[in-house]
């Protein structure tokens, strides 16, 4: 069975968790299914399914296969994508295999899996003994669990170990709740960044795509590390890995199979966020599951909302006091947005806001001839939390039928809006829409930069955000007082500018037609998810942005089925004019540009930006090199050839052991850099 641990779980190294007794007693040497196992799957994965010379430990990936039919079909169908053939057994021996098969699976808690027996293990250090289990080991370094259940990461030194852990952390998608991508550390700097180096590299392992499906290498993640007490926490669809955040050692693996009606939509996942002793993630089937940060065990599991009305979700969970705040994903397949709070300790709903109102509530109105059950507005994208005015911020996506607005005449609240709710009962304190009746998918999904900053002579909490339908705004967040609103993409043609109302001044002939229609900006947008910056010292807001166009074609909607998109229509980028990828530095007061670096390539990159106090703005070049460029003038100052050719993620920063770190995820590879000593 050369690769059913590849397909069904990917690699564990010595990561995973401490590994449970198998589910069945062992059986002895002359066991018929033995001998049969050795003869056929030992040479690749060992006598006991331990790992062999050509393949790897699978006892802990047998764990998934609990039914018989299930290991009969793995064992008939083969994989041989990734080099295990079928095996056309019958009777007696497979029926002795498929039990003996049973009897070498081990079952780890909570999720995470493994196959690991972890050795006993005492480490003397200046204060003390630990004592505990040894998780992983490197030619300096260990990572080990005490029996109290906490990691401790120890570096060798003198005959000894020292602990070392960071300094300075990083515990959710954008560092801080407000949003703002900004670091205060000021170790790497405009003197020193020449000399950044990648200081390790942790490739994100092969992962299951579905029964009989080949392993999928993650070539395209899109997490944002997040790195609290010295764990760095990565992710991907329905799985989070614990790294020893400055080696890059896994410490423990949570996974659990994709969920087959969703994996067309639900390709991704940005990240975790981290409160106490629990990580909180997302799953693919908009469920949302709290672990146990120093093990990977499942401490709860609760349903945001139903798969089954083509609910998914994607997007890193944001902390806010006691609650755990998160979204869903579905706008493109006729799912209405909501915004859900959970309890921390017991993932127990504390409120729920639905962007799409019923009839007779507030904002129903503006939906003139539409049932409204499946109105779109979907919340997939980490919102934003101030604690001092105790608000969420979320921003919601397009309406559904997003290119035929026929059967929805009206503005259609709540899509396309940022929302303040009251963090403690989710009730609506204000809302902007940025593009009403959305014809052209330009979700709001865009990241509510929380800033205090003066403000015409004085101090004022404002909110920072550049749209993809090409404006940027600034608001003041107490109250949603829209204090600018200006153009910043040179081509936009559906608007003219944002009217003293609030509401954009659209143009003529820009809506989706049967022949389609030529509009600016395309549906991508004039910028994304991506994240973008703000540096308080040099007064401005750093984000990458899109020149690029669509023809968007209008068509007849049949009835919303479950399962299926429900888009009124479609749309293609255009080369007319020519795409560019431009990184924008604005003042936040004016929206006047201070400088842009102009990309080569053809606009097809989803990196984003991280800005420091040292005077440094870190973004991912359209060509697939991470830079650095003065935050002042735009003068590039430093270059890493990562050769991601499509970038889909934001860099971050933390401190370890006294030392300031750059992470950035490169196609499946999570990459730390730091300035040699």
């Amino acid at each position: 069975m050369r690769s059913a641990l590849l397909v069904v779980l990917g690699l564990v190294s010595a990561g995973g968790l401490a590994a449970q007794g198998p589910s069945q007693p062992p059986a002895g040497a002359n066991d018929p299914g033995r001998k049969s196992f050795e003869l056929r799957c030992g040479r690749c994965h060992g006598g006991d399914g331990k790992g062999g010379e050509m393949g790897p430990d699978i006892t802990g990936r047998l764990a998934n296969y609990r039914a018989d039919a299930s290991l009969t079909t793995l064992i008939h169908t083969g994989i041989p994508t990734s080099g295990m053939p079928a095996t056309k057994l019958e009777g007696p021996e497979l029926l002795a295999l498929v039990h003996f098969a049973h009897s070498i699976a081990v079952r780890t808690p909570g999720g995470a899996r493994g196959g690991m027996q972890y050795p006993r293990f005492t480490a003397e250090t200046s204060t003390g003994k630990l004592d505990g289990v040894k998780l992983g080991e490197g030619f300096d370094d260990v990572q080990m669990r005490t029996d109290d259940g906490k990691v401790h990461l120890l570096r060798k030194a003198d005959g000894k170990f020292r602990e070392v852990t960071s300094e300075v952390d990083w515990p959710g998608y954008n560092g801080d709740p407000r949003g703002n991508r900004y670091t205060a550390m000021t170790q790497i700097a405009k003197e020193n960044v020449s000399r950044l180096a990648a200081r390790w590299v942790f490739a994100f392992p092969p992962v299951y795509g579905g029964r009989g499906a080949p392993p999928m290498p993650p070539n395209r993640l899109q997490v944002t590390p997040v790195v609290v007490g010295g764990l760095m926490y990565v992710t991907n669809v329905n799985e989070c890995i614990a790294l020893d955040a400055g080696s890059g050692r896994p410490v423990w693996r949570f996974i659990r199979p994709r969920t087959p009606a969703v994996m067309d939509m639900a390709g991704a996942n940005r990240g975790v966020a981290v409160a106490g002793d629990k990580v909180f993630l997302e799953t693919d089937n908009a469920h949302i599951v709290a672990l146990n940060r120093f093990t990977g065990e499942q401490v709860w599991d609760t349903q945001i909302a139903s798969v089954n009305q083509n609910y998914f979700a994607t997007s890193a969970p944001l902390t806010a006091g006691d609650l755990i705040v998160t979204g869903v994903g579905g706008g493109e397949h006729g799912a209405n947005g909501q915004v859900v709070a959970f309890d921390q300790a017991t993932g127990k709903e504390v409120w729920r806001f639905h962007v799409i109102p019923s009839r007779g509530e507030p904002g129903s109105e503006t939906w003139q001839g539409k049932e409204l059950a499946h109105g779109g507005g979907p919340t997939w994208f980490t919102g934003s939390y101030d604690p001092e005015l105790d608000t969420v911020y979320w921003p919601t996506g397009n309406p559904s039928e997003e290119y035929n607005g026929d059967a929805r005449p009206g503005d259609n609240l709540y899509t396309d809006c940022i929302l303040a709710l009251d963090r403690k009962t989710g009730k609506l304190k204000w809302h902007y829409q940025f593009t009403p009746h959305d014809l052209w998918d330009w979700d709001s999904a865009e990241t509510a930069v929380l800033v205090d900053a003066p403000w015409q002579g004085e101090m004022r909490k404002l909110m920072l955000h550049a749209d993809r339908n090409g404006f940027y705004y600034v608001f003041d967040r107490t109250d949603g007082k829209l204090m600018l609103a200006k153009q910043f993409l040179r081509n936009v043609t559906w608007a003219s500018g944002i009217g003293a109302d609030g509401r954009p001044v659209k143009l003529p002939n820009q809506e989706p037609t049967a022949a389609g229609t030529h509009v600016c900006p395309s549906q991508d947008g004039a910028t994304n998810w991506y994240s973008p910056s703000f540096n308080p010292l040099t007064g401005m807001y750093y984000f990458q942005t899109n020149e690029r166009c669509s023809i968007y074609v209008k068509r007849d909607q049949p009835q919303w089925v479950a399962g299926q998109t429900y888009l009124g229509g479609t749309e293609k980028s255009t080369n007319d004019p020519k795409p560019q990828r431009i990184l924008r530095a604005i003042d936040y007061q004016t929206g006047a540009a201070k400088w842009e670096i102009v990309q080569p390539g053809d606009d097809e990159s989803w990196g984003g930006t991280l800005s420091t106090a040292s005077g440094l703005v870190f973004f991912e070049e359209e060509t697939g090199a991470f830079m650095a460029a003065d935050a002042t003038t735009g003068k590039v100052l430093w270059s890493f050839q990562a050769n991601t050719p499509n970038w889909h993620a934001s860099p971050m920063a933390y401190q370890f052991d006294g030392k300031e770190y750059i992470a950035i995820v490169s196609g499946g590879n999570i990459i730390a850099l730091s300035v040699p000593e």
